[in-house]
């Protein structure tokens, strides 16, 4: 059973499992390995988030051969940001290493990571200077993501960076002090501002699988990422509401001088129907993105439990 509470932990590795049966006994082997060769107290904590291949039965099995390893067992898929959120909460490391379990991330950056860290930073990030094995339609929109998010909040957030990283306990203690329901870890991370330094790494193409992150998941973590951290959206719809507003004042004085002056009526119901389906698409858009704002204060306010753990090896 977990005893780390009562005995000192130099570096914890947070590892959220999904579907990962084929990767978890490289990962965990390449693990120890690096963790032996930093010479420091560790612990390996994997969360599995709702996996239905085998993981769990692996890592049961893991956790029995290796008293460092232990699992937390989450009762359905929470989703990627809340399994690390669930890791963090029970790491007891002074410094914690979030890594995912698909073997992207070269887990022997581990040691560069913490190298850098020694040097009295509080975070230090792991950034993508190439990335194998991805589509480049997933390549360009990561990109796209990464810089309007960096001009859309008031702070700066690393470009070209996942949850790759290396936080100190003072942060993690900081991150679980957050109860919002719509995590973006390193968007929390950013926004807490501790002293930070990076690495530079090449991810590697995902050896076995499927990545869990489709093309819906990333857009819904997009719309988590902006409407937690930035208020511009809300901006956009008042100063769009306040433009159109401004041109139809303009195209009511328009006609009135041509009914009056003119002597000409404007009709078409080309013209009308197209007005109106544009005006009908921005207040749709526009109700959109305060519904999005809305729902997360609904979810907040709620205050259910961010996870159910179903079976731990964790005291």
């Amino acid at each position: 059973m977990h005893e780390t509470n009562i005995k000192h932990i130099d570096i914890s590795i947070i590892v959220p499992i999904l579907n990962e049966e084929n990767n978890l006994f490289q990962l965990h082997s390449r693990l120890k390995s690096v963790l032996n060769k930093i010479n420091k107290v560790y612990e390996i904590i994997f969360v599995n988030d709702g996996s239905t291949d085998n993981s769990f039965n692996i890592l049961k099995e893991q956790s029995f051969d290796c008293s460092k390893t232990y699992y937390i067992n989450l009762s359905r898929n929470f989703g990627h940001q809340i399994a690390v959120s669930a890791g963090l909460e029970y790491c007891n490391g002074n410094c914690a290493v979030i890594i995912d379990g698909d073997l992207q991330d070269p887990p022997e950056v581990i040691e560069q990571l913490y190298n850098e860290y020694s040097k009295g930073f509080h975070v230090v990030y792991a950034k993508r200077i190439k990335r194998e094995g991805e589509t480049f339609l997933k390549k360009i929109t990561a990109k796209w993501f990464y810089r309007i998010l960096d001009k859309m909040v008031p702070f700066q957030i690393p470009l070209d960076t996942g949850d790759f990283r290396i936080l100190d306990r003072k942060l993690i203690n900081a991150l679980n002090k957050m109860p919002e329901q719509n995590k973006f870890i390193r968007g929390q991370v950013a926004w807490l501002g501790f002293k930070s330094s990076e690495i530079l790494y090449e991810r590697n193409k995902r050896e076995h699988g499927k990545s869990g992150y489709s093309y819906s998941k990333m857009m819904i973590l997009a719309v988590d990422a902006i409407t937690g951290f930035s208020d511009k959206p809300l901006r956009l719809v008042s100063r769009i509401g306040f433009l159109i507003s401004l041109l139809s004042f303009f195209v009511i004085l328009f006609a009135i001088f041509s009914h009056f002056i003119l002597k000409q009526t404007i009709t078409g119901w080309t013209s009308l129907i197209i007005s109106s389906m544009f005006l009908g698409g921005i207040q749709l858009f526009s109700i959109g993105i305060i519904c999005e704002y809305l729902a997360r204060i609904n979810r907040d306010v709620k205050n259910r439990p961010l996870y159910i753990i179903d079976e731990t090896n964790i005291n």
